[in-house]
């Protein structure tokens, strides 16, 4: 468990459209077995000992909706805040960091749509980060990787020992996070995750061991599997 002087809130994101679904329901809500995606979500943080608050990023039209039909019903013990989220990922995660406003000194990032996140995996990426600085979970890739060009012409091929496949919760300490995402707004630029905005400031992101049914569900394929998943869970 981390510090009790650490103070240790999560940023949910799931301020996306779900425009890969195909459908206007937006994959956030939508039906895995008895609940909607983003419960399954918001549960696992509200059961971690270590998450003190949640900071949930959704549309900004969703706060009825989403107070109506996914948080009253649970009836969750943590504060949760809405917050509306932005044009990207990135816009929504510095949103959810902004209205934390310095308030606490460690925040778990995680993905609203990756809804079997472990407790355990985010207890310890919290107990890392506080260590070192910035954690994420991620698992070893399972298949060749191989750099191309521009023409699909194989430019090398990678040593699947040293890669990772990152997921999310990604952990870091609240001044180091804002000031990475500040400093890509400065540079206009646009990570593919958070990490790689801490990356790029020259700071040390630990790696430990994610889950491979941490999947994140982007796809009705990913929700069929995530609803075979449970049933071993």
């Amino acid at each position: 468990m981390t510090d009790r002087s650490k103070r240790v809130a999560a940023v949910v994101v799931a301020a996306g459209q779900g425009t890969r679904m195909g459908t206007e329901f937006k994959k956030q809500y939508m039906m895995l077995r008895n609940r909607p995606v983003l419960a399954h979500t918001l549960l696992a943080f509200e059961k971690c000992e270590a998450i003190e608050e949640i900071f949930l990023v959704i549309p900004s039209g969703d706060h009825p909706f989403c107070k109506k039909e996914i948080i009253e019903p649970l009836k969750f013990n943590k504060p949760i805040h809405l917050v509306s989220g932005g044009a990207t990922r990135q816009a929504s995660v510095y949103n959810g960091l902004k209205a934390i406003d310095g308030s606490f000194d460690l925040v778990a990032i995680h993905d609203g749509v990756r809804p079997l996140i472990k407790i355990d995996r985010i207890a310890e990426c919290v107990k890392v980060a506080e260590k070192y600085g910035g954690c994420i979970l991620a698992v070893p890739a399972s298949d060749t990787i191989k750099t191309v060009d521009e023409h699909n012409r194989v430019v090398v091929t990678m040593k699947r020992e040293m890669i990772r496949m990152a997921q999310t919760p990604q952990t870091f300490y609240y001044n180091l996070i804002l000031g990475a995402h500040l400093a890509a707004q400065k540079q206009a630029y646009t990570g593919t995750d958070d990490a790689e905005l801490v990356e790029l400031c020259g700071e040390v992101v630990k790696v430990i061991p994610g889950d491979p049914y941490n999947i994140k569900i982007t796809t009705f394929e990913d929700l069929k599997l995530a609803e075979a998943l449970l049933a071993y869970l």
